[in-house]
């Protein structure tokens, strides 16, 4: 592509990752409002489980599809499903209906950001993309700053459903520059094949799984769900074995480098992502803060992500991604330590410092394993293994926000019952339009805190985890021309 296109399509990629960044800080902030309106606090992780459940499961088929189709095409099919999710949320007059629409945004989501990265993986060589990296860090770094700050004033001044209105623009944008400017190199001659046998097997294993973690109606049901996930996914190993183009292809994993940096996606995305879901509540109903206040708790861990990034891309070559990952990774378990040590009495000040040690840690691991998959992967896999890896990462959000979700409902249940409270009392922690003079039970406040710090507890527990992972990781020389030339795999194994 010419240099004016590929400055096109990079704008665009931008926007994308402002999108991206945006939703992940403005929904967080106005979630318990959300709540406080529409419905309970039992409710409370679907509205973030809906979308990254949605999202999950389709971000590996985006980037296969992108492989055999190019990318121009599944781009603005998923911006498209991203923006009507937007709109639909922003209507929503009930739980169901917002449940419903995040589900369609995540349906979209679930695209925008591996094929963003696709896009840059394609567009830049390997310096070029340490050199950009600072680019699009400071995307997020403007992003995390307006994000919060715009969530909490539309909150707080207007009304909830502009947080989802305002993805329109910036959307439109991203879809207009990228369906100008980009110009596919599809690396298949002959007709492709959709290993749609995998395809629907991967989602029915995963939305199995999930739902069955989810699901608070019984344990009896849930367990089943998670049994019938078990054969589904043995089944779709068999059949990836034995597909001629699968849409996981498993000999990408018998590369360590591949492997470790999927495993640590799971585990630290469960750690960081699980976490900001529930900041906001334990700030807003815990410390009796405003939606504000709760957004611009969660600025510096993503501005904290984004000066490591823009850092440790920098210094990547020199140092190796197997240290900075260890170090970024080791950064984000301190972090977790500190804010499964936090109660009611821990001040907003506190909760800021420790939430940036974990960014930081993400920001330092996180782009380190991405640039050296994407330089050691086979540029037909390029793809596969991008979207892969985002799936990792959101499938350990997805299973952090269920899994951390029911721990705070059972333990809230018990917290109450112990101190004979009326459950009642938590609908006065979450009113977003709180009756003047009214006082808030203190055990109240007490339980749901109590309850919340058990979720960084989990939170801890799989940083620890995503720790010992980045141990594993093979020392590689990060050579992206002759590593893409020598198999379909990926250099490094051993």
């Amino acid at each position: 592509m010419s240099r004016n296109r590929i400055i096109m399509v990079t704008i665009g990629i931008m926007f994308s990752l402002f999108l991206a960044s945006m939703e992940s800080t403005v929904v967080a902030t106005a979630t318990p409002t959300i709540v406080g309106e529409l419905g309970g606090l039992n409710h409370f992780s679907w509205v973030f489980s809906a979308y990254m459940l949605a999202s999950t499961t389709t971000v590996p088929l985006y980037g296969k599809l992108s492989d055999l189709y190019g990318r121009r095409k599944l781009y603005l099919i998923a911006m498209a499903l991203f923006l009507a999710g937007s709109i639909l949320a922003g209507q929503a007059d009930s739980m169901t209906q917002l449940i419903l629409a995040r589900g369609l945004q995540g349906v979209g989501a679930g695209g925008i950001m591996p094929l963003a990265f696709i896009l840059i993986g394609e567009m830049f060589t390997l310096e070029q993309r340490t050199r950009m990296q600072g680019l699009f860090s400071g995307v997020w770094g403007v992003s995390s700053i307006i994000g919060p700050l715009l969530g909490g004033f539309l909150v707080d001044s207007l009304s909830w459903r502009w947080v989802f209105y305002i993805n329109i623009i910036p959307g439109l944008l991203a879809a207009g520059l990228v369906a100008y400017a980009w110009r596919d190199r599809i690396a298949h001659t002959d007709k492709p094949s959709v290993d749609y046998a995998g395809a629907v097997l991967m989602m029915a294993a995963i939305v199995t799984l999930l739902f069955g973690l989810l699901d608070e109606s019984g344990s009896s049901r849930r367990w089943l769900m998670i049994g019938i996930s078990i054969p589904l996914f043995i089944v779709l190993f068999w059949v990836e074995s034995r597909a001629v183009d699968p849409i996981l292809p498993l000999n990408l994993f018998g590369g360590r480098l591949f492997s470790t940096a999927v495993v640590h996606g799971i585990f630290s995305g469960w750690a960081l992502f699980g976490s900001i879901a529930f900041i906001p509540l334990f700030v807003q109903s815990v410390l009796g803060t405003s939606a504000t206040q709760a957004g611009i708790t969660i600025s510096p861990m993503l501005l904290g992500w984004v000066a490591s990034s823009i850092i440790g891309t920098r210094i990547l070559l020199k140092v190796g991604y197997r240290k900075l990952a260890i170090i970024g990774t080791t950064l984000l378990v301190i972090g977790a330590f500190f804010m499964s040590r936090i109660d009611s009495g821990v001040g907003q000040i506190a909760i800021m410092v420790f939430v940036t040690l974990m960014g930081i840690g993400m920001g330092f691991s996180i782009p380190s394993f991405l640039i050296a998959v994407q330089t050691t992967v086979f540029r037909r896999y390029l793809g596969t293994a991008t979207s892969t890896m985002q799936f990792s990462r959101s499938m350990g959000g997805t299973l952090g926000v269920s899994v951390m979700g029911a721990v705070l409902t059972a333990r809230l249940t018990s917290n109450l019952a112990a101190s004979n409270l009326d459950p009642e009392l938590i609908s006065q922690l979450l009113d977003p339009n709180p009756v003047s003079g009214m006082v808030i039970n203190e055990g109240a406040r007490l339980a749901l805190a109590g309850a919340i710090t058990g979720v960084f507890i989990i939170a801890f527990v799989t940083a620890a985890l995503a720790l010992v992972s980045v141990l594993f990781a093979p020392n590689v020389d990060l050579n992206e021309e002759s590593s893409r030339e020598e198999s379909p795999s990926l250099a490094g194994v051993d």
